[in-house]
């Protein structure tokens, strides 16, 4: 009994050290010498100083910045509490939550309906990304707010596309952050 013992407590420890230690730190180490941004949650930095992440969406309101989809992570992007509402299509506060999210959007573009990603969250909560259709229906109000051409905003948008995965996957979409950072940048040197 105390040799079937001892050989379990070694099995233990190695196995331990080997897919404890071992195994994270040798994923950690090529992950970090391959693929270093994408290992580092590929950060988005202006000036010297990190802004965001090309992976995690941010919250931005109002006129002049283009605006994120709801979150429903935690207390709104809260990448610790990653997740969706879990409210199902009848559930009156998922209702009533989007009636209000359109009501917002449609300030001042009440003429169009309003794109399904800007009032409704992803699955995670944390989605950096909106499509092509809900940043062409918010050009119009960025582009007065900040004294900027339709065309202007609109190249912007284009600018920062990114196409469909593998040409077929998905939608086109613009990365919030990186489409506001653009615009900053834009009226800046002007």
């Amino acid at each position: 009994m105390q040799k079937l013992l001892m050989i379990s407590l070694r099995y233990t420890i190695v196995t331990t050290l080997l897919l404890g230690l071992g195994y994270p730190l040798f994923v950690t180490v090529v992950a970090q010498h391959l693929w270093k941004d994408k290992a580092n949650g590929q950060l988005i930095v202006q000036n010297g100083t990190i802004v965001g992440s090309h992976w995690i969406g941010q919250p931005f309101t109002g006129p002049n910045y283009f605006h994120s989809r709801p979150s429903a992570a935690g207390a709104g992007y809260d990448p610790t509490a990653s997740g969706g509402s879990n409210w199902s299509p009848s559930n009156q506060k998922l209702v009533d939550r989007t009636q209000a999210s359109v009501k917002d959007e449609q300030n001042g573009n009440a003429t169009s309906s309003v794109p399904v990603d800007l009032v409704t969250a992803s699955a995670s909560g944390l989605d950096p990304d909106i499509t092509l259709a809900a940043a062409e229906y918010q050009a119009k109000r960025v582009a007065q707010a900040r004294g900027m051409t339709l065309d202007q905003v609109e190249a912007l948008i284009q600018k920062n596309l990114s196409e469909r995965q593998f040409g077929l996957l998905g939608e086109r979409r613009v990365n919030v952050l990186q489409l506001n950072l653009a615009l900053d940048q834009a009226q800046a040197s002007r």
